[in-house]
């Protein structure tokens, strides 16, 4: 099956959800700074996002539920909607292992799109697990699946609910994803699965992201036809001159239907590292769920600016700020970890 071609396409973050899926960070090596220090984070994701929509989390097995449990007890979370599933994992990241949830409105009906997923380039092993999970999750909702035979994470890209979707070239093109298949096979590929007329390619990632680049911690969709693009504000930074080039490619981008996309600055933070390494500290890397939007904080002066900013641009939901410092230590932070299932 063509999913475009049988009506489908992939909703917008903003579209309404059934609910958003977790999976329970586990790897110690992934937050060196120790797990118990994301749980207060996490949880306060998990409060927020389970007021209006299920919050479905993978755990690895029944000791783990128990302790993701006694920590929702521990910070009063009502458990109502919060569901388990014993989908064992290699990582937390549902965002790029998760599946890609795609809807039919003629149909009613849901339909999963597995692509291949390798570890952003096979930089972290074991990722068989994690690779496993659009099928697990397909089987648990009883939905039909298709595999398009392309390695993608779902951070690498970006939608806007009607027909257009953003990408960066550094990421997609990366020869350690499809090496011998060119821009114009995978744009092609993402139109067909992804039900989308058209793909806008930026070049460049930021500083510390060990994704190759991933859009969601560059540019973001809040509504069909604008986008927030952080931008640096500091020359000497060396994500300055990346950040204008795409800013520039942006401001003269189209959308498939001729009209112009609109574009607003969002800042960047203060540059944060752990140890030596620069961590991917981003505003964009927020999460559109049914209560809120939830934004990665970092202590920083631009905290206030960037909240004020994508509330003005957003008024049908608040935008809720939690502190992400603790948690870009793993070098991601709440888009990364959630993905949205969507309604009907």
């Amino acid at each position: 099956m063509i999913p475009v071609a049988e009506g489908y396409s992939f909703p917008a973050e903003w579209s309404p959800h059934k609910a958003t899926w977790l999976s329970w960070p586990h790897n110690p090596h992934t937050w060196p700074n120790g797990l118990e220090k994301i749980y207060p984070t996490l949880i306060s994701l998990i409060k927020i996002i389970s007021q209006e929509e299920d919050v479905c989390i993978q755990v690895n097995d029944r000791a783990t539920q128990q302790e993701v449990e006694e920590l929702l007890r521990q910070y009063n979370v009502p458990s109502m909607n919060v569901k388990f599933f014993y989908h064992p994992t290699n990582d937390a990241w549902c965002r790029d292992h998760g599946p890609a949830f795609l809807t039919n409105p003629k149909s009613r009906k849901k339909l999963v799109v597995n692509w291949d997923y390798n570890a952003w380039g096979g930089k972290y092993p074991p990722y068989d697990l994690d690779n496993d999970i659009p099928e697990k999750i397909a089987k648990a909702r009883d939905i039909e699946m298709v595999s398009p035979g392309l390695v993608l994470e779902g951070g690498s890209v970006e939608f806007n609910g009607a027909e257009t979707l953003l990408t960066t070239s550094c990421c997609l093109l990366h020869k350690n994803r499809n090496p011998g298949h060119k821009q114009a096979e995978i744009t092609e590929k993402l139109c067909d699965y992804y039900g989308v007329k058209q793909v806008l390619w930026l070049h460049h990632g930021i500083a510390g992201d060990d994704t190759d680049g991933h859009i969601d911690d560059i540019c973001r969709f809040v509504k069909d036809d604008l986008v927030v693009a952080a931008v640096e504000q500091n020359p000497a930074d060396c994500n300055f001159q990346p950040l204008q080039e795409n800013l520039q490619l942006l401001n003269d981008m189209r959308l498939w239907d001729g009209r112009p996309l609109k574009v607003t600055a969002l800042p960047m933070p203060k540059p944060l590292f752990w140890k030596e390494q620069r961590l991917p500290a981003s505003y964009a890397n927020f999460y559109m769920c049914n209560a809120a939007v939830i934004v990665p904080t970092f202590d920083d002066p631009q905290d206030q600016v960037a909240l004020s900013s994508l509330q003005e641009l957003i008024t049908d939901r608040p935008v809720l700020g939690l502190d992400s410092r603790e948690l870009v230590v793993g070098l991601g932070s709440f888009h990364c970890l959630t993905q949205q299932e969507p309604s009907l």
